[in-house]
């Protein structure tokens, strides 16, 4: 519909002698302000000479010689908007879609979209539940626009840190303690305590390093064999396992990886060749630099093969790139990282921007997308997670307190059910309370409004959605159809009415919150609505119309939320 207007409203400009290339119409903040606005008398009144009011009486006043079937009324408002009110039949058929479909900018688009990129020596831990969340939603909103999208994760797989991990497995199986005599579970925790206690360790004997560096350069050397080559690749296979494992659990697909050690050998390769004189890169005490403009102030000169002659993760990421467009040529290609990483890849991006060629336009391309940091509010859960908690360990606090919360609510439930509802909830809260704000903020999860059924959370939505499941289900048992009437489209109609418009502002702005924020709005007006409302009655003509708004309730709904990463049930 959005469409529709604008065109029209550029047509009509056609005809006043305006050509109008750039018409915004937008759905105003105030309902009482019409379903849709335009600015355009604002726009081009100043550079006709005509105020902005006279230019939008003219523009009124030729729409409606020729009016259009789908609106009942124009009026002009405040310095000379322009408010367009829909008439019913038009709402209604809107409403009555099946599906949304809409053009985007990554509609037939390559789109290529990096997350959720473990240490595979690391447990999987808060800072990668942010970033899949983040990460899910992106990949999510690229599909859901037409993009063609692949996901890829970057995984760290060689590192000085990972090299004084293996220095301590390999000191404990010399002592009888061998990692790989352990269970599943019991190896992740055990490589994870390793890193934490090399880099403990290299940290109290410093004169030993060279024993971690001779380490890493066997890391290094895909073709060295010895038993700490087997072990850390055996350590490498383990981990991946676990963090494809992970992913599953929170709902998300990593199609392709990429790993740092890949990257790293191509990084290094690219800076080679472009080091020197009137070069890219600088030879600077035995290591090289890059050193940015001078005018660029917001940049900093950064080490991309240290003294060593080792790559730095700022090479590691110069070669990603350059992995990635070389396989995957994608149109846009987003990464989603910590913010705190921000001035590090506009370094990488001004550096590779400097290359020359196809270059260029790959740095282009590349959009970092920050996440923020998770806090916890309340003491019961921060004393509980501790400092750097684990993505499974938060989750199963809040699958703990969503026990609670629920008591006799799931007894009808089997284990199996209360199992997958309980997960269910706690990935909408947390998905929520992540996507609700804009990317690249600091959260801090309240359990107590995050897991309100009744206020702007997860659950909330989840459970309305669950009401209009059941609603629809008894309209069927009651034998009626869901078909629009000849009521009146109230504010909740003419709100659903907008779900594409919103859903395409969201996803190519990559603004969740948005999404979130309309979410809440549904809701909260559905459940007013049911309210004042008794959805089936023996009055057929009504229920059945009724039906049909909770049809586009729930839809609504549960495309939104899947966008969000969120699968909402039927039954809660």
């Amino acid at each position: 519909m959005k469409e529709k207007i604008e065109i029209l409203v550029q047509e009509v400009l056609g005809v006043i002698g305006i050509e109008a290339n750039d018409v915004t119409i937008e759905r105003p903040g105030d309902s009482t302000h019409g379903d849709y606005s335009t600015n355009v008398a604002l726009v081009y009144g100043k550079k006709t000479g005509a105020s902005p009011r006279e230019l939008a009486g003219k523009l009124v006043e030729k729409i409606l010689e020729t009016p259009a079937d789908y609106i009942e009324k124009i009026e002009i408002a405040g310095a000379g908007f322009t408010n367009f009110f829909l008439a019913n039949e038009a709402i209604q058929s809107e409403n009555a879609k099946e599906e949304t479909t809409h053009i985007t900018k990554y509609t037939d688009k390559k789109i290529l979209v990096e997350h959720s990129s473990p240490n595979l020596f690391k447990p999987f831990h808060i800072g990668h539940l942010m970033n899949n969340i983040i990460g899910e939603f992106v990949t999510r909103a690229t599909k859901i626009g037409g993009g063609s999208t692949t996901t890829i994760s970057f995984p760290s797989d060689v590192s000085l840190g990972i090299a004084k991990a293996v220095f301590v497995l390999l000191e404990d199986k010399k002592e009888g303690k061998d990692v790989l005599a352990l269970s599943d579970d019991e190896k992740i925790i055990a490589f994870g305590e390793a890193y934490r206690r090399g880099v403990a360790y290299f940290d109290e004997h410093p004169d030993e390093i060279e024993k971690a560096k001779e380490i890493a350069r066997i890391i290094y050397d895909k073709k060295h064999q010895s038993e700490t080559r087997e072990l850390f690749e055996r350590a490498k296979e383990i981990n991946t396992a676990y963090f494809i494992k992970i992913i599953s659990e929170l709902g998300s697909a990593i199609q392709e990886t990429i790993y740092e050690s890949e990257a790293g050998e191509r990084g290094q390769e690219i800076v080679l060749a472009n080091t020197g004189e009137g070069k890219v890169f600088t030879k600077s005490e035995g290591a090289i630099v890059y050193v940015p403009d001078e005018e660029r102030k917001d940049l900093h000169t950064a080490v991309f093969i240290n003294s060593e002659g080792y790559p730095t993760y700022e090479a590691k990421d110069l070669g990603l790139i350059d992995l990635k467009f070389s396989k995957f040529n994608p149109d846009l290609s987003y990464f989603i990282t910590d913010s705190e990483q921000t001035s590090h890849f506009k370094v990488v991006l001004d550096a590779g921007a400097k290359l020359g060629g196809e270059w260029g336009a790959r740095v282009e391309k590349s959009v970092h997308v920050p996440h923020g940091r998770m806090l916890f509010k309340g003491q019961k859960m921060s004393s509980r997670l501790g400092g750097v908690p684990l993505a499974l360990d938060v989750i199963s606090v809040v699958e703990e307190e969503v026990r609670e919360r629920a008591g006799e609510k799931t007894a009808h439930l089997s284990s199996d059910e209360k199992k997958k509802l309980e997960r269910e909830i706690a990935l909408s809260a947390l998905r929520i309370a992540v996507l609700r704000a804009k990317p690249g903020m600091n959260i801090n999860f309240d359990p107590d409004s995050s897991l309100s059924f009744e206020g702007d959370s997860g659950p909330y939505l989840l459970y309305t959605h669950a009401r209009t499941a059941s609603l629809l289900e008894k309209g069927k048992e009651k034998g009626y159809e869901v078909k629009f009437g000849n009521i009146p489209a109230g504010d909740l109609e003419r709100a659903l009415l907008h779900y594409e418009l919103i859903l395409k502002e969201a996803t190519e702005n990559l603004a969740p919150q948005k999404l979130v924020t309309y979410l809440f709005e549904v809701a909260q007006l559905f459940n007013g609505f049911y309210a004042v409302n008794q959805i089936i009655t023996e009055n057929k003509e009504n229920s059945e119309h009724y039906l049909a708004v909770v049809k586009r309730v729930k839809t609504v709904l549960k495309d939104g939320l899947w966008v969000l990463g969120i699968s909402a049930p039927d039954k809660m």
